[in-house]
């Protein structure tokens, strides 16, 4: 059985399970590593996608990895700035 690393995660303020290891391999990575929890994380690769599909991000570009690099940072409050728009609309609540 492995330890469960805890992090006291930035985004939802409160002490968490972590990472098991860094999600990229540059100092975003390893603040990530440090600062996030797991369910934060999962969050933002949910949210992710609204960039991807918006934007049509090639993740394989420098480009496109430079752009989500920064989306990460703002989105996890490493950077100030503002998220960039995407088509996502949420569903209107449908009362019944």
């Amino acid at each position: 059985m492995t330890d469960v690393r805890t992090v006291h995660c930035v985004k939802l303020k409160k002490d968490l399970p972590g990472l098991s290891r860094p999600p990229y391999k540059n100092d975003l990575g390893k603040r990530i590593f440090d600062e996030v929890s797991k369910e934060a994380w999962d969050q933002w690769i949910k949210d992710s996608v609204k960039f991807i599909n918006t934007y049509r991000v090639d993740l394989t570009s420098a480009d496109g990895q430079k752009f989500m690099f920064k989306q990460c940072a703002i989105y996890f409050g490493f950077e100030e700035g503002d998220m960039a728009q995407t088509a996502f609309q949420p569903a209107e609540k449908k009362e019944g």
